[in-house]
């Protein structure tokens, strides 16, 4: 491993704990030259998943590539790094539970939407318009619409 900073490679572990209930451990880091700090995750890669496109097409899971549309959707956000790792972590534990080499992308989209939508209304909206394929203005309003809808009946009467 290499310091983000300096590039050196003599790093130490200065703490460790448990993360996701167990399913990672968050590190934070040390560099011996620059002194500055930094955190890693380190994660359990179980299984090899495929994931099958809206088109039929099928690629391996890429996490990276899931993290890019989070992020784009909770940029500018009062969003922490650290809730996107527990939203992967989440999503990536309910792929792995369901046992199946396969899962659709669909799936995994709306599991994605759902942790948002707990999280963030705007990340939720900005997800939503690409998840489900918006083709106007007037379906993202339809949908804007029904997610007031539900927020207002969690909310108590008074």
């Amino acid at each position: 491993m290499f310091c983000p900073f300096c590039q050196n490679e003599s790093i130490k572990v200065v703490d460790s704990r448990d993360v996701h209930e167990g399913r990672a451990i968050r590190r934070r880091r040390e560099c011996l030259k620059c002194s500055r700090r930094f955190t890693t995750y380190e994660e359990i890669e179980v299984l090899r998943i495929v994931v099958e496109k809206r088109d039929g097409q099928r690629e391996e899971y890429d996490r990276e590539k899931i993290k890019r549309g989070i992020d784009r959707a909770c940029e500018k956000r009062p969003i922490s790094a650290e809730q996107i790792e527990r939203m992967l972590a989440d999503v990536e534990f309910c792929i792995h539970s369901k046992k199946r080499e396969t899962v659709k992308s669909r799936e995994i989209g709306k599991m994605i939407l759902e942790k948002l939508r707990e999280i963030d209304e705007v990340a939720y909206m900005r997800f939503a318009s690409v998840y489900k394929s918006f083709g106007s203005a007037r379906r993202f309003q339809e949908e804007a619409g029904k997610f007031i809808g539900d927020e207002k009946k969690k909310q108590p009467e008074n």
